[in-house]
């Protein structure tokens, strides 16, 4: 890409961003946002570098992380997966998606950009949905740039008590004739840690990352839903040596405690492990405490 392609992000000093026009879908326009971190200008390049891929009703701000990796060596990038964060375009329902694999345009684009800027020895990391989205992409359309997976608390299991986890096939069978069916979210404690109006110590976009998720609907569901047992059904089908990191612990409560600082207050953490051994023959886990 060209210098003209690239334009100052809202990160500030080091950001840039790139917007990817992607072929229209069933909703309309889509186009995904290419996001990289250029401290050194052009004089220092590696050939190693990471794409970060955030999660559900989120997008990419974590400066610091991308900081990180560069004073490591490794040239960074993420991605604004369609209808999210940088990439929503007015009037688009944010969220919105039909088949997991619609996000394997926009991890292609921002690979090939990376690639065509002399990486070829890229790390994927994606945390939460995001990590879904990176097994499964490596699981059906691994190029060969991507020497390594990096998962951050992956969303490979629904964290629901028994008879609501029990609806979720009904639901994803309602989302192949009645996608848009809205299916209510609630609960705000992980929000709460992370806010730095509340409890946390992140300051963000909060038209893009809302405090109380939006609600979701069927279509969504099902795409999840065939996701997570598309991995189960194919063990160990990721080549590249899998890094997966979870919390030691998870938290259960549905209001905020300083306990909840210190663990997944979203997902179960032995369901991560359970899963996510098994998705490659290399996988080293990392368990975090307080994490």
């Amino acid at each position: 890409m060209s210098a003209a392609d690239w334009l100052p992000d809202s990160l500030g000093r080091g950001f840039e961003k790139s917007y990817v026009a992607q072929p229209d879908d069933y909703a309309g326009s889509v186009r995904c946002t290419v996001v990289r971190y250029d401290a050194h200008g052009a004089a220092e390049k590696s050939r190693k570098g990471v794409l970060y891929i955030h999660g559900f009703n989120d997008y990419f701000f974590q400066k610091e992380m991308a900081q990180q990796f560069d004073s490591h060596g490794y040239r960074f990038y993420a991605v604004d997966l369609r209808r999210y964060g940088r990439s929503l375009m007015p009037g688009q329902k944010p969220f919105l998606v039909r088949k997991i694999s619609e996000y394997f345009a926009d991890i292609d684009s921002a690979i090939s950009i990376m690639t065509d800027a002399g990486i070829d020895s890229i790390a994927i990391m994606g945390h939460s949905t995001g990590g879904l989205v990176a097994s499964c992409y490596m699981e059906h359309n691994p190029p060969t740039a991507v020497h390594a997976l990096i998962l951050n608390s992956p969303f490979l299991e629904w964290n629901l008590a028994l008879p609501a986890r029990i609806l979720v096939p009904a639901i994803a069978g309602l989302g192949r004739i009645f996608p848009s069916l809205t299916i209510p979210q609630s609960g705000s404690v992980y929000g709460e840690s992370l806010d730095a109006r509340w409890h946390g110590e992140w300051s963000y976009n909060r038209a893009w990352k809302l405090h109380d998720s939006s609600d979701v609907d069927a279509g969504w569901i099902r795409a999840i839903e065939r996701a997570q047992l598309s991995l189960k059904r194919h063990p160990y089908a990721i080549k590249v040596p899998i890094l997966l990191m979870y919390s030691a612990r998870s938290y259960k409560g549905d209001k905020w405690t300083p306990e909840a600082q210190r663990a997944d207050a979203v997902l179960d953490v032995a369901d991560i492990r359970r899963v996510g051994m098994r998705l490659g023959h290399k996988v080293t886990p990392l368990e975090v405490e307080g994490g």
